[in-house]
């Protein structure tokens, strides 16, 4: 261990889930690499009398509660200022090896900020294929995946605060997490750019795997979680530029047609969410990426070789391979925009792009209301295969590669499907295209 850490655990009820964690964190962890602090919201009786017994750690009453992020700075403030800080979620089970693997990647480098573990659950891509039914075969499993390996160290834009490992003088210059999320929910998306923003990489340890329960009180109640969570991202984007949503903005579909190239062009990159999982897979791969939005690009620049405010603005480069994602949705000129294309690939270079597809049986099913012009998707422009295929003939373009995705029908749906079959032959249930069109 590069240094000790004060881990930090917020708690509301839940004297159970409380339970657990400590017992797996004293039984995982060596004693001599921690301490403990926890921060009570206000819980009832017998979480606090319990609390009040834990001699060995390091314990705040809150008369109140007042949310995760003005807890989480409490915690902070009374934590050993030589130690680094990991907030960790009272709802987990931490497994062999947890915290010494996050802490070897976080003091890998002293340009990484961050480190956070992969749970059985895949929000933010941070889950693993760990399957159990029970905590010893989880632990057994953990164990073996629990081998430190810097190769399975993988940069994000973003990580989850379940388990989030920060350097110290990271904490020193940030200071604290944004109180104004309160009482939670986005506080982590600000916390992850704060540390970008200062120089530092985010690093997901997929060597670090530990169990998540996802037990928080706040999603007990919906509407009061769905309320919180509105104005947290209204508050977010006030504050960065961008909608919370451009975490969620990688064009994972277009992956499985990328063919062997050297160098690439992402078209509308949003923060770099595509680029840093290329990055990830294909490690020798040069990126470039090209964002409008002046507060997306200024993340993204992080990540990529260059980003260019504009396609022109890209003039005098050239790629084996142009992700277009659903641009073709978006744009005035599609037909303009992919002759456009040819002056910036190499001479075998491909495009790849991706379409939802009008011909579906779900905007079939649209298309007949009354109000399916309201309902339809936000876009200038909606296509079917066959459009696309006409698309790219037209400029030229060669080797048409194209995947579908398709949606599980329900019984009624496939009767539709059934009769609209027997009328014209198309696959009704093929509602999404990722395609690839060589120069």
């Amino acid at each position: 261990m590069k240094r000790q850490v004060s881990i930090i655990l917020i708690s509301y009820n839940q004297l159970a889930y409380t339970k657990d964690c400590l017992q797996s964190i004293k039984k995982y962890t060596p004693k001599d690499q921690y301490e403990i602090i926890i921060v009570d919201n206000a819980s009832d009786e017998e979480t606090k009398s319990w609390l009040q017994e834990q001699s060995e750690i390091k314990v705040i009453f809150n008369e109140q509660n007042v949310g995760f992020p003005a807890a989480c700075n409490q915690g902070i403030a009374i934590a050993n200022p030589k130690n680094d800080i990991l907030l960790l979620n009272n709802d987990t089970i931490v497994t062999s090896c947890w915290l010494e693997n996050l802490s070897t990647c976080l003091h890998s480098q002293p340009i990484i900020g961050a480190a956070g573990a992969v749970c059985n659950h895949n929000e933010n891509l941070q889950g693993a294929s760990l399957v159990y039914d029970d905590f010893e075969t989880m632990q057994a499993l953990a164990k073996e995946n629990n081998v430190s390996d810097a190769s399975r160290w993988e940069e994000k834009a973003f990580l989850i605060g379940f388990c989030l490992l920060i350097k110290r003088e990271v904490i020193d210059k940030i200071k604290c997490l944004d109180e104004a999320y309160s009482p939670g929910y986005v506080e982590d998306n600000d916390l992850s750019l704060q540390i970008i923003e200062q120089g530092y990489r985010l690093m997901l340890c997929h060597d670090c795997f530990i169990h998540h329960y996802l037990g928080s009180s706040f999603r007990k109640d919906l509407t009061s979680f769905y309320t919180i969570l509105n104005k947290n991202r209204d508050y977010f984007q006030k504050k960065w530029g961008f909608h919370t949503f451009a975490f969620d903005e990688m064009k994972e579909a277009s992956f499985y047609l990328l063919q062997e190239a050297t160098t690439l062009l992402e078209i509308n990159c949003g923060i770099g969410i595509t680029l840093l999982q290329l990055q990830y897979k294909y490690p020798n791969l040069k990126i470039d990426g090209i964002e409008a939005n002046p507060h997306k690009a200024d993340i993204a620049s992080h990540f990529a070789h260059t980003i260019f405010p504009s396609l022109e603005a890209a003039k005098n480069n050239t790629y084996d391979c142009i992700l277009i994602g659903t641009t073709l949705e978006e744009i005035d000129n599609p037909q303009d925009f992919i002759k456009q294309l040819k002056n910036y690939l190499t001479k075998d270079g491909y495009i790849i792009g991706e379409i939802h597809n009008m011909a579906s049986l779900k905007n079939i099913n649209l298309l007949l209301t009354e109000s399916w012009y309201e309902r339809l998707p936000e876009q200038r422009h909606y296509f079917t295969i066959q459009d696309i295929q006409t698309l790219f003939a037209n400029e030229g373009y060669q080797d048409a590669y194209i995947f579908s995705w398709c949606a599980a029908l329900s019984e009624e749906e496939q009767k539709q499907a059934d009769i609209l079959q027997q009328l014209v032959e198309k696959p009704y249930d093929r509602v999404y295209y990722t395609f690839r069109f060589r120069k």
